[in-house]
């Protein structure tokens, strides 16, 4: 969420941000309603004012027909007062409809654009790899090795079910301890990440804080007792610090979360319906960090997340290629976001595994997440996040490993994890 002045002062870059992103929103509306919002406030105060000052003199008054006379007027500016007051409750939540629905401005640097087509190649890492083979497909190849149970898994929890099993646990849990590795090493050069398991079944006003509701609301489970399921560690690690002052001192904090995630695909129909790619639930690492309200500092942070995903993906050996979301493919809050998109042999092209954004203080002015400047000011913080690790990778270690015997070669980094084991093959 936007700050209002900010808005009032900035109304053209708000529409211009509007429209980079395709959102169509009226801010000459919100600024109209702002403008009754602080009408009636001022009416109401200055009611409000003069009820408690005339109250104050009808103690001191003698004179019954002179006190009589002031409770009648006294009677009509209540009622006025009153009346004043149930408008503000409408036009208050009209306000706040209006104002949870301004979306964030993209920085100067986010490409032109409508969807994800449109989105810009920045760097490309490694080489695609080269068989002499047709290369099978995770599916038959996991399946062949017992690793994943696709027909069970409809059959008990019906579209996009699914058991892993075997070394595809094995193999699961080796990715899992390497990140986690990864960012404990961060630690013993003074950048500490603090680990977290973190609750997935959340309370709506989380979703609100992080910007997934409203608009995302048709993509989320929602439970009888109006919780809701979240589909990334982001939402529960964010609302651990709502509503709290953190000192300066202790910033930037560093998350690293882990929760299963839940999503429903709502507008994916028909889309990735065979195998593990888009499912609707999993397990995921996510990288969260609160920083100082410091464009500067965001961007510093942003860049050092992605760097932290892509040498994951690095020492994998998976080859990848990274690309700057254009303003069409952003989120309501993201200001930037890069995705991490891994070569996938079977589809002959890249699919993505992760997502790095940053938000400046549209998520924490929102989750009312703050502290106190060097000059005494107090702020809110600065969000950003970035995928640690999804379910994904799984997959493309199986086809980019895969060889011509259906075996599975276990990439160098996790062999550790897997007991030293270095090949995947039928038992």
């Amino acid at each position: 969420m936007l700050d209002i002045k900010f808005i009032r002062e900035n109304k053209d870059l708000v529409a211009m941000g509007a429209k980079k992103k395709h959102i169509d929103f009226d801010v000459e509306a919100l600024i109209k309603i702002d403008d009754k919002r602080k009408e009636l406030i001022l009416s109401i105060d200055q009611k409000r004012s003069e009820q408690n000052e005339v109250s104050q003199k009808i103690v001191s008054i003698s004179d019954p027909a002179q006190k009589s006379q002031m409770i009648a007027e006294m009677k009509v500016l209540k009622e006025s007062l009153q009346k004043e007051e149930e408008e503000l409750k409408t036009v208050m939540h009209d306000w706040q409809v209006l104002m949870v629905a301004v979306p964030n401005i993209p920085d100067v640097s986010v490409p032109e654009g409508v969807d994800d087509k449109d989105n810009r190649e920045v760097k490309v890492w490694g080489e695609k790899p080269k068989f002499d083979f047709e290369p099978k497909d995770h599916i038959e190849l996991m399946t062949n090795l017992g690793m994943l149970d696709l027909e069970r898994g409809t059959k008990v929890a019906g579209f996009r079910g699914y058991f892993l099993k075997g070394d595809g646990v094995r193999l699961m849990n080796a990715l899992w301890n390497f990140t986690q590795e990864y960012f404990y090493k961060k630690g013993a050069d003074g950048n500490n990440w603090t680990p977290m398991i973190v609750p997935s079944l959340l309370k709506r006003e989380v979703f609100m804080g992080t910007g997934y509701l409203p608009q995302g609301e048709e993509d989320l489970y929602k439970t009888q007792d109006g919780d809701y399921l979240a589909g990334t560690a982001e939402v529960a690690t964010m609302g651990y610090y709502m509503d709290e002052v953190l000192e300066k001192k202790d910033l930037p904090l560093k998350m690293l979360s882990f929760s299963p995630a839940f999503r429903r695909e709502a507008g994916s129909h028909g889309k990735d319906t065979r195998g593990i790619l888009r499912v609707h639930e999993f397990y995921k690492y996510e990288q969260v960090v609160l920083c100082e309200a410091s464009h500067e500092e965001s961007v510093k942070y942003h860049e050092e997340i992605q760097r932290n995903s892509e040498e994951i993906t690095e020492a994998l050996g998976l080859h990848y290629h990274v690309v700057a979301n254009c303003g069409g493919d952003l989120g309501l809050g993201q200001v930037k976001k890069y995705d991490i998109e891994v070569w996938l042999p079977s589809e002959n092209t890249y699919r993505e595994t992760g997502s790095a954004s940053y938000f400046h203080d549209f998520q924490t002015r929102r989750l009312n997440i703050r502290y106190r400047d060097d000059d005494g000011k107090m702020k809110f913080v600065h969000s950003l996040n970035n995928t640690a690790l999804s379910g994904r990778p799984l997959i493309m270690i199986v086809e980019n490993y895969q060889n011509a015997d259906g075996s599975i070669t276990i990439p160098e980094v996790l062999r550790p994890y897997m007991g030293g084991q270095t090949v995947i093959s039928k038992k």
